[in-house]
């Protein structure tokens, strides 16, 4: 039986105004980029053209399809079950740092981060579908040293950027050959970087991701669903780490002061509030300099960067002066 046809708002709510992804998805705008796309777009109940999220085929075409209309990324695929992120909020992490390397810095001519001229960036767990350095790199100019401990995902990536002439020269693939570590290991005793990100594995433990999952469709589908299906995919290190978000970013918050000199802005993605309270008593303990919190609303998600910088400001202004 068909539903009324809702009437939906052109633009997306709480999303950063450089966000490419503002705006509800045009897929006859997206398969005429992406002709593959087309079997994958149907009329949902309410007579709207949609894909069904609950198939990670259909998640993974649209991928495609965004990346390559709106980045123009000709080749991008990924290995089966690897995580398969919603662009949209990728993007507005990269948004809202490119502002924070802004932020408090008057003199400094916004035209030159569109595209960046000599911005540095570190992902920390770039995954086999390396979106943070494409979208980084595309919308910035940035240069990108992306890192993971999976040689497989790192294989993936490295095959994205060979058929990708856009992003040649643009981002240098590292393994971290020691999971204990984020920074060790991949920056150089005089190396320096801009900026760092990354999005932390969220749940606790296999378990917990499962459960989480299961919540997420029984809420979606107002249905009692027993088997998890993963419509974005994710292999375990790219789902749960022990002791979650919270011991992940407590543990890059502790190893980040050995390189307190080599990065001007740390950051973290944050999904949980719950857990920030334990992230800034360790923030205090480390004796950052300074400590933001920035709010990302995407769709119905509230999630938020945690950035972190040693520099005192005197130092900060001479690494800001070195950007003109």
């Amino acid at each position: 039986m068909l539903s009324k046809k809702k009437i939906h708002p052109t633009e997306k709510s709480g999303f950063h105004p450089r966000n490419k992804h503002g705006m509800r998805y045009d897929f006859k705008q997206l398969i005429a980029t992406c002709p593959e796309l087309a079997p994958f777009v149907k009329l949902n109940n309410y007579q709207d053209e949609s894909i069904d999220f609950f198939d990670p085929e259909a998640v993974k075409m649209l991928n495609k399809a965004l990346l390559k209309h709106y980045y123009d990324i000709e080749n991008w695929d990924i290995p089966k079950n690897y995580l398969c992120p919603p662009i949209p909020g990728r993007a507005d992490y990269i948004h809202h740092v490119a502002d924070l390397l802004l932020s408090d810095n008057p003199g400094f001519q916004k035209d030159k981060l569109f595209p960046g001229n000599k911005i540095r960036c570190l992902d920390i767990g770039v995954g086999a579908n390396c979106i943070y350095p494409i979208i980084g790199s595309i919308e910035y100019g940035w240069e990108f040293v992306a890192v993971d401990i999976d040689v497989a995902a790192l294989e993936s990536a490295q095959k994205i950027i060979e058929q990708n002439p856009i992003l040649t020269g643009k981002i240098e693939l590292e393994l971290q050959e020691n999971k204990r570590h984020f920074f060790e290991g991949i920056i150089g005793e005089d190396e320096h970087f801009d900026i760092t990100i990354c999005n932390p594995p969220f749940h606790s433990s296999a378990e917990e991701a499962q459960a989480g999952t299961l919540r997420k469709l029984r809420s979606l589908t107002h249905k009692n669903v027993s088997k998890p299906t993963l419509n974005f995919g994710g292999q375990s290190n790219e789902l749960w780490c022990e002791g979650g978000e919270e011991k992940f970013v407590s543990d890059m918050i502790w190893e980040s002061r050995r390189f307190a000199t080599n990065c001007f802005w740390f950051t973290a993605l944050v999904s949980k509030q719950a857990s920030l309270k334990a992230i800034y008593n360790i923030l205090k303990k480390v004796e950052a300099q300074e400590v933001k919190t920035i709010t990302m609303n995407t769709g119905n998600k509230t999630s938020r960067i945690v950035a972190w910088t040693f520099l005192k400001p005197g130092l900060q202004k001479k690494w800001k002066a070195s950007w003109n």
